[in-house]
């Protein structure tokens, strides 16, 4: 009877290293999103300052950062403000991964030079990360919002992106939502309708994809791509008079939800 015990108690341990091995099995973390910093406007760096170091105290294990881009105000080529935004984001005590927002690599003759600076500082336009069995997928989708003249196939890296995830749980990050964007009291489409199309099936189709993570509106904001969430983050910057805020998400086996925080 005894030796019967020990073996169970042994295979109920076994099992449960085996499971812990697995790709989703009991998969609980936190981890920080800020977005739109806008570094070079107004006092922007101050605000940014108060959230690293919110992010910092708080009384829970942050797993990483991802800022949703818009890092810079249009002035990623000035070296001086590189340099504050830098030295601002790498007080951040968790691993940061960032991505460009349409502020970051603007619709002008500079866009190629912004880009280059954008990797020089910050890494590549797109990006992936393993964060407690999570994929974590942040890609630069402004190409296929606007004519912005960088050369970057956003669907194609995505499609590869997902497939090297496997059965992975993936969260997708990038930095303008594709639901239509509300503001002067009437709707404005935020994404040509044939590249949301693709974006949304491509989203849609992969039952792994458990949300996609976005800034960009300014505002707090919840929508759907098919049974996918799509939140959108309120901004760090002082822009149209927001206050300063920033998420902090908990993944909870596959189920994903937030608490906004307001340092100020």
């Amino acid at each position: 009877m005894k030796a019967d015990m020990y073996i169970r108690r042994i295979v109920v341990v076994v099992g449960l290293l085996i499971g812990l091995s697995v790709p989703g099995f009991a998969q609980h973390f936190y981890f920080a999103q800020m977005t739109d910093t806008h570094f070079g406007y107004k006092d922007n760096t101050n605000r940014t300052a108060k959230v690293v170091n919110a992010i910092n105290t708080l009384p829970l294990k942050i797993e990483a950062v991802v800022h949703t881009g818009d890092i810079f105000d249009e002035c990623i080529l000035d070296t001086d403000i590189v340099n504050e935004a830098k030295q601002t984001l790498g007080a951040l005590k968790p691993p940061v991964y960032y991505l460009p927002g349409n502020n970051d690599i603007v619709e002008i003759d500079e866009a190629p030079a912004m880009r280059d600076a954008f990797v020089k500082h910050f890494g590549p336009v797109a990006s992936k990360a393993e964060v407690k069995g999570v994929v974590f997928l942040m890609i630069y989708s402004e190409p296929l919002r606007v004519d912005v003249k960088v050369d970057f196939d956003t669907l194609g890296w995505l499609r590869t992106a997902l497939k090297d995830a496997g059965d992975k749980p993936v969260i997708v990050f990038t930095h303008t939502p594709i639901s239509q964007d509300f503001y002067l009291n009437k709707m404005h489409d935020s994404w040509p309708a044939e590249n949301r199309r693709k974006w949304e099936t491509l989203i849609s189709s992969n039952g792994n994809v458990k949300a996609v993570i976005t800034g960009h509106f300014h505002r707090d904001e919840l929508d759907w791509i098919g049974n996918t969430p799509q939140f959108v983050c309120p901004p760090v910057s002082s822009l149209f008079n927001r206050q300063l805020a920033f998420r902090v998400y908990e993944y909870n086996n596959g189920k994903i939800g937030y608490r906004t925080i307001y340092p100020d």
